[in-house]
């Protein structure tokens, strides 16, 4: 039976970064205390000005520009092309990053998740009409870049989701058929399966 949560940018708590230098928003977690104790979380950033990253050893981290001009990143060294609104970037939670915005602040949303824990898959969707999906996650996470995205499952449909709000499902983990609807709406859809 799947268990879902819509859960609202409205009430999303603001933390401050594990380095200090800014906050976050935190969308939703899977359990633990503090900045580490998770095995995924998902959150969103703003980020006023260029600097360092906070480091997440053992973790793996999907970054996408939700608002703003975009960025570049420097991952030990090497450096990322240029980030832009809806271009998810993955990169390891313990490398050495920084950020140089591109042209003012920007806000960001991240996945954070331990590959030991959980296998993940991230992807940002455009939905106009129906879209159908079938999805063995254990976990489901419907993300809304716009308003105006809803889920179907079990022979439900979710409330419709607003700007930045999540729908949270805890599925079965076997085979699940899913449907999003929506009249252009950007979404991000991300997928957990504990290993």
């Amino acid at each position: 039976m799947t268990q879902s949560r819509l859960l609202r940018a409205a009430d999303y708590p603001r933390m401050p970064w594990k380095n200090g230098a800014g906050s976050t928003q935190e969308i939703a977690r899977d359990a633990g205390d503090g900045l580490d104790g998770f095995g995924w979380r998902l959150s969103i950033a703003d980020v006023g000005q260029s600097g360092g990253f906070s480091a997440f050893t053992g973790y793996q981290r999907v970054i996408t520009v939700l608002e703003g001009a975009g960025m570049r990143l420097e991952v030990d060294g090497q450096r990322s092309r240029d980030l832009r609104a809806l271009d998810a970037f993955a990169f390891d939670g313990g490398s050495a990053v920084h950020c140089d915005l591109i042209d003012g602040a920007i806000r960001d949303f991240n996945l954070i998740y331990s590959p030991q824990r959980y296998a993940a898959r991230l992807q940002w969707l455009r939905v106009d009409g129906e879209l159908k999906l079938f999805s063995a996650a254990s976990t489901l996470l419907l993300f809304a870049a716009e308003g105006g995205v809803s889920l179907g499952f079990d022979g439900q449909r979710s409330d419709v989701l607003g700007r930045h709000d999540c729908l949270h499902l805890e599925m079965p983990g076997t085979l699940t058929e899913v449907k999003l609807s929506g009249s252009g709406a950007a979404c991000c859809l991300i997928e957990l399966t504990p290993r």
